[in-house]
């Protein structure tokens, strides 16, 4: 266990376990030789830590790494001269988060710098906000990691405070919405650093300069990574030059695979194809230009496919974020008896906002720059689902959307009881239920309208 830096007075007594062994590290570590490692060294493919993938499309999975992928990754962070052993770093996110562990926490471990820890809650403190400013200034605060949804309620913060020291703010974890970006740079005066990176690839595979411009890119990828954009009909052919397709990274960063099981020699690994090859399958959607620079187009399980054409629902989150009323935004799916599907957004509003949902309709259909993108409804709601480490959780938008449609479409229809929605594996499926005397047939056959799986429950 670790005390709070500074703790004074007898620890509190720590709780008893049969076969494991409970202290406070820092009295443990008291009476250790500091200059030897006591215990047998890994080596570089043995097992250092297992991660909960983001889960922000489906299930979360069980990501292996090796002690060679986070050192290689901390390394590659550490080796930029962006900042030096001077720079304090700001660290917020939780320690199970592969940022926290790598950006914030291995990698200043290679030049000895400074880190400012927030406490156990970090950015998930609401109270943080309110005080976030004068820690900068105390600190001198240099650099940070954080998510977009971090940033977008900074930018609402009054900065009472000198932050001048703050030149390095990174933002990764999740796509960055151009106004998010926009925002935070005229509250502060400093623009963000974005980057790129995944738990399958231990974390950081891209990252952007401060010195060289290009909003909207997340950088260049990182030494000794290797990036290529491949064909989305799964034959992994090359994508011209400048070209989108699906984003593949190599390299020493790369993971072994997911933990599936478990058996006398440890845990069992699979790729489940997302290795190929030794090439890793992100799952995103880019193009890399000329220079090298690494643009996202979107998750590919994210597109909304709408009559055979593919919309990123960011173009759809950033008009809506432009508005200066909407303090998030995030578009998905619903489905749809004539294009498959068609967008919907959702979104929060600061307290005291006037703007309606058909407002907000209005002005996301005139700022899109394609008119499919235009969302059929936009959604207010008091808070957007989020994973633990405050990425925005799409498949429960995707669930509410699906249910909403199958009930407006069976709102006349007499004997249907209840619709609902469940999740099983990666799939969501509506559940219908209905009176032994409903005309099933007619239900069928309505459902059967729909891209979606579902399911008839007769009451018995």
């Amino acid at each position: 266990m670790l005390r709070s830096t500074g703790a004074a007075g007898a620890p509190e007594p720590l709780p008893a376990i049969d076969g494991v062994r409970i202290g406070y590290l820092d009295e443990l570590a008291a009476a250790m030789e500091p200059s030897a490692f006591h215990g047998e060294p890994p080596g570089p493919g043995d097992l250092a830590a297992m991660f909960h993938t983001g889960g922000t499309t489906g299930a979360p999975k069980l990501a292996a790494h090796t002690h060679a992928n986070e050192v290689a990754d901390a390394w590659m962070l550490s080796a930029s001269k962006l900042f030096d052993e001077r720079t304090v770093v700001f660290a917020a996110l939780p320690l199970f988060h592969v940022n926290a562990l790598v950006v914030t926490l291995l990698a200043p471990l290679f030049k000895g710098q400074t880190v400012v820890w927030a406490g156990p809650l970090g950015y998930r403190d609401p109270a943080l906000y309110g005080a976030f400013w004068e820690i900068v200034e105390h600190y001198r605060i240099a650099a940070m990691s954080a998510v977009p949804t971090v940033y977008a309620t900074l930018a609402q913060c009054p900065v009472d405070a000198d932050i001048s020291s703050l030149r390095f703010p990174m933002v990764g974890a999740s796509p960055l919405p151009a106004a998010v970006r926009d925002t935070f740079h005229a509250h502060t005066g400093t623009a963000l650093i974005e980057g790129y990176g995944l738990t399958e690839a231990t974390c950081a595979s891209a990252r952007s300069f401060p010195d060289v411009s290009r909003p909207g890119s997340v950088g260049q990828r990182l030494p000794y990574q290797r990036m290529r954009v491949v064909s989305t009909d799964g034959t992994w052919e090359d994508v011209p030059p400048g070209g989108t397709g699906l984003l593949a990274i190599n390299g020493p960063t790369v993971f072994p695979g997911y933990v599936t099981d478990r058996n006398e020699n440890g845990p069992v690994l699979d790729g489940l194809g997302k290795l190929v090859d030794g090439w890793l399958d992100t799952g995103d959607l880019a193009r890399i230009d000329e220079e090298g620079f690494v643009w996202l187009a979107g998750r590919a399980k994210d597109l909304i496919i709408r009559g055979g054409h593919n919309i990123d629902p960011a173009v759809i989150e950033d008009a809506l974020l432009a508005h200066p009323q909407v303090t998030g935004a995030t578009a998905v799916g619903r489905p749809d008896i004539h294009a498959g599907e068609v967008p919907v957004a959702y979104v929060t509003l600061p307290p005291g906002a006037t703007v309606t949902e058909n407002d907000l309709r209005d002005w996301a259909s005139e700022r899109v720059p394609d008119r499919t993108a235009a969302p059929k409804t936009v959604t207010i709601l008091d808070e957007l689902p989020v994973t633990a480490v405050d990425k925005l959780y799409k498949p429960a938008l995707r669930t509410d959307a699906i249910r909403r449609e199958v009930r407006a479409a069976l709102d006349k229809v007499p004997e249907v009881h209840h619709i609902g929605t469940t999740t099983e594996g990666s799939s969501i499926v509506a559940t219908v239920t209905v009176s032994p005397s409903a005309d099933q047939a007619a239900i069928k056959a309505l459902l059967g309208r729909y891209a979606i799986e579902w399911r008839l429950v007769v009451m018995s």
